[in-house]
């Protein structure tokens, strides 16, 4: 029987999000629910004359009660899943913005049953204002003139000048393709007063999908300290998990673009998912797809396929990959099919000095074993599964103690995050396909 730290599927099945006709739901890109279910744990105890015991009990992982009943006791753990998405979702966007957020970006606005509530912007592979006139421009491209961009932090918490990596998706951050200039303002608000506002009128009801640095992020939730318990689901692409960064052998991009804000976030307490480049980077577009998009009589296709000719160039510089990584547009399908990934649950914390700033480390709960005191009082030696009813003779009391390290630490004490563990690769490159050539 899988542990708590074992998989997490969403169970949603296939075309459940797109075909239900009911309330649609509001999106910021940040995103998610979830249920709760319930597995026993069967644990081998021994039982003695000893006033006090104490028992080992296998699979720590999210172990939230022992209960007790009329001289039986049974281990219940609790895991996370994701409830199926009936009503759709509330969704707010945080995002730098070129090409594979672009990518996103059309993908989000061809879902009905997202409530797109705005943009946010925030440097990365452009800068914040170069961000801010992509996402405006995009919004009518997309028919969504009216969905307000809200401009965010031109540079991260600490401050100094932020790593812009035009080298990737070209200067103006769309494969250098020329485009119009858009015809509309950004919001009056910054990017941390729009998603506190949104979701403060909107709680338990928002989903973040986080597409580059966390600053606006962490900037809201240090604006508003209810803000992670009433954010609805944050769903971040960024970090390397077991695996080595991209900017570094230590890093990736969007946590090394402020490693302080994403560590904030990552400690917050929100429902945070998290999908690393150790997931994205198992799914591209190969040149025969892009050929494929480009003579597809999809809505955006040509203009995609357009943009993309910078970024699979670098792709074939950098990677020697014949074909572009699709980082963002799989962390939006994390979005709307979470059943195609499976998760696991762990305390992530980030650093921010030395030589590995921006690595991005959790605890698996590999130390499974936590201790349970039994305060026993019995005539006679027993030896028995706890699944077993005790002896008619034994009266005991049960205390849970903390089931974590034998010291402290810097992930104790955190809530944990669900990070993007395995990927249906045909499943998710399946669905991007099929929204990116959609007419």
């Amino acid at each position: 029987m899988a542990s708590a730290m074992e998989t997490c599927n969403g169970g949603i099945s296939n075309g459940d999000v797109l075909d239900i006709s009911c309330k649609r739901e509001k999106l910021i890109i940040d995103t998610d629910p979830g249920i709760v279910e319930f597995e026993f744990v069967p644990v081998e105890i021994s039982l003695s004359n000893s006033i006090e015991l104490r028992v080992l009990v296998i699979s720590r992982i999210c172990l939230s009660e022992l209960i007790v009943c009329k001289g039986a006791a049974q281990v219940i753990q609790k895991e996370s899943r994701f409830e199926n998405l009936r009503n759709g979702y509330n969704i707010a966007v945080l995002l730098y913005v070129w090409l594979d957020d672009s990518m996103a970006i059309m993908m989000a606005f061809q879902t009905p049953k997202l409530d797109i509530l705005g943009l946010t912007t925030v440097f990365g592979n452009v800068s914040t204002q170069d961000a801010t006139r992509n996402a405006l421009l995009l919004c009518e491209i997309a028919g969504f003139p009216d969905v307000p961009v809200a401009e965010g932090s031109s540079e991260p918490l600490k401050g100094g000048i932020p790593r812009v990596a035009d080298f990737v998706h070209g200067k103006n951050g769309l494969g250098d393709v020329t485009v119009p200039l858009p015809s509309r303002k950004k919001c009056d608000k910054s990017a941390a007063e729009f998603l506190v506002e949104k979701v403060s009128e909107y709680p338990g009801e928002v989903t973040i999908l986080a597409l580059g640095p966390l600053t606006n992020l962490a900037i809201a939730i240090k604006r508003d300290s209810s803000f992670a318990s009433k954010v609805k689901k944050i769903v971040v692409l960024g970090g390397a998990f077991f695996a080595l960064g991209n900017v570094n052998p230590a890093a990736e991009a969007n946590i090394y673009g402020d490693p302080e804000a994403a560590d904030i976030v990552f400690t917050s307490g929100a429902d945070i998912t998290v999908v690393g480049i150790n997931i994205t980077t198992q799914l591209k577009l190969t040149d025969d797809d892009l050929l494929a998009l480009r003579n597809c009589n999809g809505k955006h296709a040509k203009l995609l396929s357009d943009m993309c000719k910078f970024y699979r160039d670098w792709h074939v510089k950098s990677d020697g990959v014949y074909g572009v990584y699709l980082h963002d547009p799989v962390s939006f399908v994390a979005v709307v099919r979470p059943d195609l990934f499976t998760y696991k649950k762990g305390v992530v914390r980030v650093e921010t000095q030395g030589i590995c700033v921006g690595h991005t480390l959790m605890d698996q709960g590999l130390k499974r074993f936590c201790y349970i005191n039994f305060v026993l009082h019995t005539n006679e030696n027993h030896s028995l599964n706890l699944f077993k009813i005790f002896s008619k003779s034994a009266v005991f009391f049960l205390f849970l103690s903390d089931c974590s390290w034998n010291g402290s630490n810097p992930w104790v004490g955190y809530s944990p995050v669900s990070v993007a563990w395995t990927v249906d690769v045909d499943g998710v490159l399946e669905y991007i396909k099929g929204m990116l050539m959609k007419p």
